[in-house]
This record gives C-alpha cells, structure tokens and sequence, in this order.
C-alpha cells in the first residue's frame, strides 16, 4: 500500500504515557459509588456492577500474569485515535506477557454474535499506529441488548479463551457494554467488560471523563476549515457562511470551534432552550448582526450552527416527540404510504394544534426531512436535517422586508456548509493518539486484575502527559434512566455545554466584539505533529479554560 510522507512519520511516533503506566501498576480504590440519577433503578438493573470504587493507578512492584486473550470491538461513528486504543491495548497486553492475544471482532458489535473475527498480531498493529480511521476492523452500530446477543457472545469468547472483551464507543455503546458486563457476572462466565470513552461530539465527558478521544482532532480539523473561510471571507467580502458542525445532542464542537476561530457568531443549542427562543428568535438574532455588519460594509462573515439546534427550540422539540411518537406507533401504516403529501397530510391529523401548525409553517423540504426513517432509538435522525439552508431561506426572506421598508441596505449573499465526516477519520492529534493510547493500556490493566463494568479512565489532561492519572471509572455511576422507542432505558447522561461554565461565559464576553466590524478572525491552520508543546502537544480551549489552564 503505498503511503504519504505523513503516514510514514506518524507511524515511528512513540505516543507519551503517564508516569503512572511506565512499569508495573497497583490499583487504589476509592470510595463507593452510585448512578448520576435513578439511583434505585439503576441499583435493581444492575445489582452486581452498582456501587463499585473510582480507581486510581500507581506505580507498583513487578508481578507475573497468566496468558490471557482479549477482544476489542470498535462501536458507533468514528473518532481519531481509535487504532491507538487498540494499538495501547495490545502493547499493554504484550508487556503484561508476551503470550498474550489480541482479537478484533469485525464490523463492530456485529462481529461478537456472528463470531467474525481477526486476530491483532504485532504485523498488524504496526501499520494502524496513529493513524485515523476504524478500518484495522471496522466499526457498526449493532446494540447488545438481547440476551441471545449476550450468549452469542459467550459462544465465541469460549472458544478463543477470551478473558475480556474492550467496546471501544461512545454513551450508548458504553451502556451496551454495562449490561454486557451485569450479564456475564450474573452468569459467571468469568468473561470481563471493559468500555473506552469514545465520540467526536465531547459529550461524553462528566466529573471523572473529562473528555472524550476524538474530540480534540476533530474541532481541529474543523477549526481549520472555518479558518480558511473566514479568510476566504474576508477576502472576497461577498459571502455570509452558514456552517453547521456535527454534534446532535450537545454544542460542544459548536462552542469548542468558535473558541479556535472566532466567527461573527455561533449559536448555542443549550442556550436556545434555557431562554426557550423560537426559531424566529433566532431568525431575529442572525439578522441583527447582518444588518450591523452592513452598516459598516461587511456584507460577509461565518456563522456555526449545532447540528442539533432544532431539537433545542422548545416548540421544535414538542414536535419532533410528536412525530417521533406517532412514526413509532404507526411504523407500517406510515411506511405503505407512497408520496410526500399523503405522508404530510397523516402526520398533520396526530399532532396537537400548535404542533400541527408549526410543522405547517416548515418548508416542504425541511417538513419531509423531519419525516425520514428514524435512528435505532426511534429518533429523529438530525444530521439529515438542513438547519443551515432553513435558516439561510429564513434570514433571506427577513432582510427583503427589512430591505423594503429601508431598514437595510446591504447585500445578502449566503452559502452553506455541514462539516461532520471532514473530522471523525483525521489522523489524530498528539493529544489524541497520547491520551488513545493511554487508554488502551489502563483498559490493559483494568483486565488484568479482574475488573469488569469499567470505563478506562485518564485525567489530569491539562497538564503535560507524564503528569496525567490513569483510573478506572464505573459505568454505573455515569447512568440515568430515559425514555427510548417509548420505553424507560437506562443510559449513560450526555453532558450539554455548561451555560455557567467557563468556555461558554468567555464566549458570551466576546461575541459582540467577534460581530462588529472591527473582524477578530482567528485561522488556526492545520493540525501540528512537530514543533514546540505549545503548538503540539495543546488540549482544547474548552478543557484548559474547564480547568483554568488557558
């Protein structure tokens, strides 16, 4: 396979360990814990990995290990630095004993029922270190949630002595990887579980995880690109661009963007809904700095928008569990229906009055994008709407009666962008294939002395990869119990962006002076594997100014 000059560099890139994991490991428990919320819901569900110690990792005295074989499974969507929690994992396997075995299950958790698998040998391994992408085994969205998935699984890690599975993947996949691991302890089968935290949109993140992998090299891949617009922007000084960002269920990357580049305005999802803003609203909002900007001669700047922001807006979310209820309790009646207009005029007849004439007011386009198959949880699939056109038609339509009643006099010319898959394949950042790689070998370690039920844990993350605190967390005390295709589930809770937190406050003192005329643009550029710390080796504006570290 032939490689760029970068693939070739990258791949004799040693990735730097905490202080902690450079040698043999001890584990310190700590106290007893318990779930975010629910707490005697959660118990019930799960009664033998509820209550379990946070646990820390210090240097310890040389001890053996049995052979043991171990499988990894890549879960959901895509995130820098995937292989190196492989790549962590199998280096930590092989120091702990060299007869020790790495299996990866194909496709995802796909692979764990239909027992489709590969073994990771040391060949293998070698070509994916630092690198973007999922591909050393490919990725799925399968759930592990029936028990006929669960004995599937104990089938196959029977058959290959496989002491532990590692689900590398975001919340969902990670509650997935909870209920694996209740079930294999109620069923004694001695096969262990242990969860990697994993997804690009930061929002799986709490008091112990204070980031997720991924999210670092995506918004720096995106940062980048906004950049460059911004400058093209400032150079053509004709176009208003309307880009939204990856990110359903929170605005971190939104936020986290904005904080690298400094556009002339991002919207806040969490925002949005704390003053509960209608889309005029925000309609209103967009166009007040179009039309300052105008005054001054700008007729151009950037505008980031969550990919989430129209499940944000009150009366949108009231419709959106609307529709989301009514697909769901219809599903075959809806599916036979065959044109847009007979799917519209159906919907229109199960949803409450103000409902009914929101979902009215909606372009076509967008009416029909609201009524698209739903993901495996029954939701609205939110990447396939175009908040970024509706509020680009919206604001166009304002300016021309503000224009007629000579309230504005400028030019509206827009384009619009959705950057999401650009990112989630990046090779990753040093943060990212450090903190990875980190990662894998505390999972290692969490193996070895019997964990199960586990997240691996690295913290400390502003500070200079030595100095970080290597841990495991217990998934239980991350969950709460939420509606899913109508039914109560318990789930990991996605963290929003804080309003009271330190990275939205300073985006809230800056953004007037991001908008006016006086372009504060910042162009990162691309992502830096060599050169100075500060430019290399840097977490995100949001973690240092979370930790007060900027």
């Amino acid at each position: 396979m032939q490689k760029s000059p970068l693939q070739i560099a990258r791949a004799s890139y040693q990735p730097k360990l905490p202080v902690a994991l450079q040698g043999n490991v001890v584990l310190e428990n700590g106290e007893a814990t318990q779930s975010v919320a629910d707490q005697e819901e959660i118990k019930a569900l799960f009664p033998n990995t509820y209550g379990m110690p946070i646990i820390k990792m210090i240097k310890g005295e040389k001890k053996s290990f049995e052979p043991m074989n171990v499988g990894v499974i890549l879960s959901g969507g895509q995130a820098p630095g995937g292989h190196n929690v492989i790549s962590g994992l199998f280096d930590g396997l092989k120091n702990l004993n060299p007869q020790n075995k790495l299996y990866g299950f194909l496709g995802g958790p796909s692979g764990l029922i239909e027992h489709k698998y590969t073994e990771l040998t040391a060949e293998v391994i070698d070509e994916y270190r630092n690198t973007g992408g999922f591909d050393i085994i490919g990725s799925g969205r399968t759930k592990l949630e029936e028990t006929w998935q669960f004995d599937k699984g104990i089938e196959i890690c029977k058959e290959l002595g496989i002491k532990a599975i590692v689900i590398i993947g975001g919340d969902d996949s990670n509650t997935n990887a909870c209920v694996l691991a209740e079930y294999y302890l109620q069923k004694n089968t001695g096969i262990q579980v242990i969860g990697c935290p994993k997804t690009i949109d930061g929002d799986l993140k709490n008091e112990q995880i204070e980031t997720s992998f991924g999210f670092d090299t995506a918004c720096k891949v995106f940062s980048e690109l906004i950049g460059n617009i911004q400058r093209d922007a400032n150079s053509a000084k004709k176009y208003w661009h309307f880009i939204r960002l990856m990110g359903r269920s929170a605005s971190h990357i939104a936020l986290e963007c904005a904080l690298q580049a400094q556009p002339n305005m991002c919207l806040i999802s969490e925002e949005v809904e704390a003053k509960n803003m209608t889309l005029q609203d925000i309609v209103e909002q967009i166009v007040k700095v179009i039309v300052d900007r105008a005054e001054a001669g700008l007729n151009f700047g950037t505008i980031l928008i969550p990919e989430g922001l129209i499940e944000f807006i009150p009366a949108m979310k009231k419709l959106i569990s609307e529709l989301n209820d009514t697909l769901a309790a219809n599903e075959e009646t809806f599916k036979a229906l065959t044109t847009d207009d007979e799917k519209r005029q159906f919907v229109k007849a199960c949803l409450t009055h103000d409902s009914c004439e929101l979902f009215r007011s909606l372009p076509k386009g967008i009416a029909r994008q609201l009524m698209l198959d739903r993901d495996p949880h029954g939701n609205v699939m939110v990447s396939q709407i175009e908040t970024e056109k509706l509020l680009i038609e919206m604001v166009a339509k304002r300016l021309a009666i503000l224009k007629a009643e000579g309230q504005y006099k400028g030019k509206f010319n827009a384009l619009n962008h959705f950057f999401g898959y650009e990112g989630r394949c990046a090779i990753p950042s040093n943060f990212d294939a450090d903190y990875c790689y980190s990662i894998g070998v505390t999972a290692t370690w969490l193996i070895a002395n019997g964990k199960t039920g586990y997240m691996s844990l690295v913290q400390n993350l502003t500070a200079p990869a030595a100095d970080w605190i290597a841990g495991g967390v217990p998934i239980t005390m991350m969950m709460n119990m939420e509606k899913r295709n109508g039914k109560m589930k318990p789930v990991i809770q996605k963290a929003l962006v804080d309003l009271n937190g330190a990275p939205f406050k300073y985006l809230v003192a800056h953004r007037e002076e991001w908008a006016d005329a006086n372009t504060s643009y910042i162009y990162p550029g691309p992502i830096q594997y060599y050169g100075p710390s500060e430019v290399c080796d840097q977490p995100t504006r949001t973690l240092r100014l979370e930790h007060n570290a900027l």
